[in-house]
């Protein structure tokens, strides 16, 4: 069977089921695991958010699309000669990857054409559900059934730690910086299962939608997590002090307290397997003193409240400090 996987969620998730070798194309964004670079690159984004500001991204985002353009070039002569058995792509965000129409457009006039699986999970029990479908299309069944299984038991664990805490901190969670964006879909089911309590309207499987400053400001946050969608933690710096710059930054109780954290988007804006990487990764975050080592070094920074106040907006980033890997008396892993 030959794959071609148009988003890197998928590329993930064939990998996890030992489907590597089966893998003919990805895109420019499928970076994990490093096998994956070794694979032909058939589909790119027209923007690269890692030397872009959100502002300029949003700016060349709109140029594209009042364009009738796509953000993303699919090498559509290499899908007809290839003729992959079955294509992965997705419909749930067109900024993310290259969306299923423009798939289904570019196979259509293939002889005899592949499969196209689109996933478009929203929770964290809809992603487990489309490993399985990937499984089923792909061969791999079995393979499936004990990746899942094995993902169920680390979620159960968390979910029974988090089952006895008695307070649970008010948490606010932005996948996007001017314009602001709430971390939705499966974050805010991560948020919850982790411990958090997001504003009532930001239920589990919510849209990734924008929002206004002052709700921010409303929700009082006491924990802040700002995990930039696509973005790695050197561009989360450069963005943050835009944030710091809005009015009523200073008196966000996480603010206050140094309880801003900024979270690499690996292990959170990838539907595949290792969001139960995020979802372990926030337990920790929300509650510390009942979890331990499952933050990787490189992985999260944490605002210095104290360095904060001497600083000017536009310096902000130089009060954030790694994770520290030791956990000393607050948990154990």
């Amino acid at each position: 069977m030959r794959i071609c996987s148009l988003l890197p969620s998928g590329t993930e998730i064939l990998f996890a089921l030992g489907l590597g070798e089966r893998i003919i194309g990805v895109t420019d964004l499928c970076d994990y695991p490093p096998a994956a670079a070794d694979i032909r690159v058939v589909c790119r984004s027209r923007i690269d958010p890692s030397v872009m500001s959100s502002e300029e991204v949003e700016v060349e985002m709109s140029r594209i699309l009042s364009a009738g353009e796509s953000p993303y070039d699919l090498d559509t002569e290499w899908l007809a000669q290839a003729a992959p058995d079955v294509v992965l792509t997705q419909d749930l965000c067109y900024f993310c990857e290259v969306d299923a129409g423009t798939v289904h457009r570019a196979v259509e006039p293939i002889p005899m054409p592949p499969e196209v699986l689109t996933l478009n999970p929203r929770t964290l029990d809809e992603i487990l559900a489309s490993f399985a479908e990937v499984g089923e299309a792909c061969g791999a069944p079995e393979a499936a059934t004990k990746l899942v299984g094995g993902l169920k038991k680390r979620i159960a664990a968390v979910m029974e730690k988090i089952g006895g805490v008695e307070y649970r901190p008010r948490v606010f969670s932005l996948e996007g910086v001017n314009p602001l964006v709430i971390g939705g879909h499966w974050v805010t089911d991560l948020v919850a299962r982790a411990g958090g309590v997001l504003p009532a309207r930001f239920a589990a499987g919510c849209p990734a939608e924008r929002i206004e400053w002052s709700e921010v400001v409303s929700a009082a946050p006491e924990k802040l997590y700002v995990d930039l969608c696509s973005s790695d933690l050197a561009r989360s710096v450069r963005e943050i002090p835009w944030l710091a710059a809005q009015p009523g930054w200073n008196e966000l109780p996480a603010v206050q307290s140094g309880e801003v954290y900024l979270i690499d988007h690996s292990t959170l804006s990838r539907p595949g397997p290792r969001v139960v990487d995020g979802l372990e990764l926030l337990a920790e975050l929300t509650h510390p003193e009942m979890f331990c080592g499952f933050i990787p070094p490189g992985t999260v920074l944490k605002l210095d409240a104290e360095i904060a106040r001497t600083l000017p907006a536009e310096k902000i980033g130089e009060a954030f400090g790694e994770w520290p890997t030791a956990c000393g008396s607050t948990g154990s892993p």
